[in-house]
């Protein structure tokens, strides 16, 4: 444009027709968002592709989730890697902190003690996990965000071990497997699915020992789940 054009532009109030902008704030947060998704996306990737050596260290340097700040150890998991059975519970307590570990001390005698009922023994045929690998404080149940950090490496556990059938111990591993806010009252006594899997729900070995008649129930589930191995295996 001439500079003669620019002058009667100027006096018409037309001018300045464009000019230069700054990168509105909403297009930098969506380039932040981006960024975060793109982060979330690439550690996903990463750990679905892990290896048992590279998923096991990927666990004890994870710092995803504020659990990582009061942890003593972190607790991946443990028992045969290519076991037919897997039991998942809700997070580590106190003692499986220290120790890194899960399922020892009373609630792991417990579980021990269910699982000898039908002819499993820790660290043969079966492998034991939480939903989430750290305690969080006080014993609390994991909140939601906190479960959704843990996925990816829980989804990586299964797929690497291929069970044939899930125990879900408890309200929140049934919960979260199976994305769902039923009650476990509601959900046991059912033959479940995850990632096609066959997947079925009882009570948590800590709840037991403090609703002591429930058992009764647990080994009705046990039960339950032994007939679904020895009619499809």
């Amino acid at each position: 444009m001439s500079v003669r054009s620019q002058e009667i532009l100027k006096e018409l109030g037309l001018i300045p027709l464009w000019c230069h902008r700054e990168k509105s704030p909403i297009s930098s947060i969506a380039k932040v968002s981006n960024s975060s998704v793109t982060k979330t996306d690439d550690r996903r990737f990463q750990i679905l592709h892990s290896d048992w050596v590279q998923l096991k260290a990927n666990v004890v340097n994870c710092t995803s989730c504020s659990l990582c700040q009061n942890r003593t150890k972190t607790v991946f998991g443990v028992g045969d890697e290519n076991a037919n059975w897997l039991c998942v519970g809700e997070a580590p307590g106190a003692e499986e902190d220290i120790h890194g570990e899960p399922f020892i001390g009373p609630a792991g005698e417990l579980l021990d003690n269910m699982l000898e009922a039908i002819s499993l023994k820790r660290g043969k045929n079966i492998y034991i996990t939480n939903i989430v690998k750290c305690r969080p404080p006080g014993n609390r149940n994991p909140d939601h965000s906190e479960a959704l950090q843990c996925e990816p490496f829980l989804t990586r556990q299964i797929e690497l071990i291929r069970p044939k059938l899930i125990i879900a111990l408890g309200k929140i591993a049934a919960q979260n497997l199976l994305s769902t806010s039923a009650t476990i009252a509601s959900l046991r006594g059912k033959l479940h699915e995850y990632s096609g899997i066959p997947l079925i729900v009882t009570y948590h070995p800590a709840y037991l020992l403090r609703k002591q008649p429930d058992k009764a129930k647990v080994w009705q589930d046990l039960c339950f789940a032994r007939n679904i191995m020895q009619k499809k295996y």
